[in-house]
């Protein structure tokens, strides 16, 4: 398939999504042909019927699939390179108000006027920008050098008015800087055809001196899968950095062939503009070892486009048009899925005190003395100079870097010597160097045998309890509770439901967003008669058929045992007090893995047989299955 798209479509491509399109010379027959060869699944005769490229791209209700003007095209091209223009310096995507900055330049126009991150910009010289396309805005934006350009914005609600002369603008795709002699810190703001050798050069320039690196890809949109994989290799060496599975469920793997530029440690920072080819890069990290991901969660952009255009079909882009096809899904190295979940970071703290964080973690080795260092155990060994903890400057980001160590990590004070560690807590680390410790924990679990998942899934956000501090771990779950849960924990983007599924469900109700973001992940369906019950219990076959297509969807393992399960293979004695349509699920949770020595890996709680199919599920078995499933699929740092 390598072959065939580089034959025939030219790059994949791992980006956010971009704009939609007004009429195009591409025609509604052309386009059917194009879905029904390219497109990762299966298209609906609903969709492929529709007398517009414009309408048959809505009903596809894809994103990422987009028709792209000559203009834009190239825009999206320019958008992956190292760009001159003349502007103000800003990096921006267009939302339902107008243009939201997302990054400032530095020693930029933008930043000398006060411009921030989060800005929201609603005219230009007057000009409304709602429902203007990003590419027309960021163009009455730029202009000739030496003129001004006025801009009406918002910031957290409140208007404001700034003028800001126009100047030439250099946006380097990747730069590297060494910091205090020893730490690399690598930007990257889009993976593009420049990205793998400005890596490479900022890589072999510091790495006689850098004993840790830092790659801050917060905004980073994405890009070109390539050059992603390759950037992996420069820390990895040879390795297979991920997998893309095509309509068909062929399989193909990322291979790096190149030796690792270095062999330290890495810090990945990211945030929820963190997507696609930048997701990759930020799983290849984490998987292979090479160092950590610190920051917000990503985006949550797993599949891979291909570039369709003149240069493959000329007839049907004789304009310089292109349409961008969603052709693959990606999973990381150890199998697991990206899309709609993202990357969860192994430390979870304010995207904005993710650099300062990694910072606190790029202490050098002390050597003879420990007594200058704390130490965490998290994949790495990372040290922590006490001096800099104690900064009141850094007083922030150690209170967030303390309340985000996760339970199964080991924090040691140095008493002294090569080899002197005591044990510490977070908490009593905190009380030391004077900041605050926020405890993610609830004060209910204490004595729930499944605490420990319990406070693993709250310190990496994806439990938020009862409100009042409490889990209430006895307590039970209704269908609709289940669904909020679960779309909490999978980051699924319920404001894009428009309409409800179930007749019993208003869009309206606390868990109408939820239930129907589930429903179209194929995760939960009705009751047979167009309703979903939900204020009705869940009881544990329920449930287990619920996790079990969850598991098929976050990792390739699972979805590989579902399809290559044995014809008897739910005919043994310990599911047959299931009901038939709950079988295969909890087969696939607890029988289908196999461990090192060949030994049967069970992700429930308990022996099948041991659990009754029609008993009311709790909120704390809700919680060790989903952790166990979420751990073992690697989509939380385990």
């Amino acid at each position: 398939m390598m072959n065939r798209f580089a034959r025939r479509a030219g790059a994949w491509v791992l980006a956010a999504a971009l704009l939609s399109a007004p009429a195009q010379a591409l025609t509604a027959e052309q386009a059917a042909g194009l879905l029904e060869e390219y497109y990762v699944d299966d298209v609906p005769a609903s969709v492929l019927e529709q007398p517009t490229v414009e309408a048959m791209l809505a009903a596809l209700g894809d994103p990422y699939t987009e028709y792209l003007t000559a203009e834009e095209y190239q825009a999206f091209l320019d958008s992956m390179e190292d760009t001159g223009f003349v502007g103000i310096g800003i990096a921006s995507q267009m939302g339902e108000e107008g243009l939201t900055i997302t990054a400032v330049l530095a020693d930029s126009p933008a930043l000398e006027a006060g411009l921030q991150a989060g800005d929201i910009i609603t005219a230009v010289d007057g000009q409304s920008a709602a429902g203007v396309e990003a590419a027309t805005v960021t163009g009455w934006i730029q202009g000739e050098e030496g003129t001004r350009v006025t801009l009406a914005c918002l910031r957290d609600g409140e208007a404001f008015t700034v003028t800001v002369e126009r100047r030439p603008i250099t946006l380097a795709a990747t730069a590297t800087e060494l910091l205090e002699d020893h730490v690399a810190y690598l930007v990257c703001t889009t993976f593009g055809n420049d990205t793998i050798e400005h890596m490479r050069e900022g890589v072999t320039q510091y790495s006689g001196q850098a004993d840790h690196w830092i790659v801050d890809l917060r905004d980073n949109g994405g890009g070109l899968t390539q050059a992603a994989v390759q950037g992996v290799g420069l820390f990895s060496g040879p390795s297979t950095v991920g997998y893309l599975r095509d309509s068909t469920g062929t399989v193909y793997a990322y291979q790096q062939e190149e030796e690792a530029a270095t062999i330290e440690p890495v810090i990945v920072l990211s945030n929820r503009n963190t997507a696609s080819a930048s997701e990759l890069f930020a799983r290849g990290i984490a998987d292979l070892n090479c160092g950590i991901v610190v920051g917000g969660r990503s985006y949550g952009k797993g599949v891979a486009q291909t570039l369709l255009d003149q240069s493959v079909f000329p007839d049907y882009f004789s304009d310089g048009s292109a349409l961008k096809i969603t052709t693959n899904r990606f999973y990381s190295p150890t199998g697991a899925t990206t899309h709609v979940v993202g990357v969860i970071p192994d430390l979870l703290v304010p995207e904005d005190l993710a650099d300062e964080v990694a910072m606190l973690l790029s202490a050098s080795n002390p050597g003879p003395d420990t007594s200058s260092c704390y130490r965490l155990d998290l994949g790495w060994r990372w040290y922590i100079d006490r001096e800099r903890a104690a900064d009141p400057d850094y007083a922030p980001a150690m209170a967030a870097l303390l309340s985000a160590i996760p339970a199964t990590a080991k924090l040691w004070v140095g008493t002294g010597g090569a080899d002197g560690w005591r044990s510490t807590t977070p908490e009593e680390v905190a009380r030391e160097v004077g900041v605050t410790f926020e405890d993610r924990s609830f004060r209910d679990t204490e004595e729930s045998p499944y605490a420990l998942a319990i406070d693993l899934l709250a310190t990496y956000g994806l439990l938020s309890g009862s409100g009042d501090g409490t889990f209430q771990p006895e307590g039970t779950l209704t269908r609709a509770q289940l669904c909020a849960l679960l779309a909490q924990a999978l980051n699924c983007d319920t404001a894009s439901v428009r309409e409800s599924a179930f007749s019993d469900v208003s869009l309206e109700a606390w868990y109408g967003p939820a239930v129907n973001a589930l429903a179209q992940m194929g995760l939960v369906s009705g009751a047979g008669d167009g309703t979903f019950r939900p204020d009705e219990p869940v009881n544990h076959e329920q449930f287990f058929s619920i996790m079990g297509r969850l598991a098929r969807y976050l990792n390739l393992r699972f979805d590989q045992a579902s399809q290559n399960m044995p014809q008897d293979a739910t005919a043994v004695a310990g599911l047959l007090s299931y009901s038939d349509w709950a079988r295969d699920e909890v087969w696939l949770l607890a029988m289908s893995q196999r461990g090192l020595f060949g030994n049967t890996i069970n992700l429930l709680w308990d022996d099948a047989s041991d659990i009754e199919p029609q008993a009311v599920t709790t909120r704390e078995e809700a919680a060790a299955l989903l952790y166990q499933v979420l751990s073992y699929t690697d989509i939380i740092p385990s």
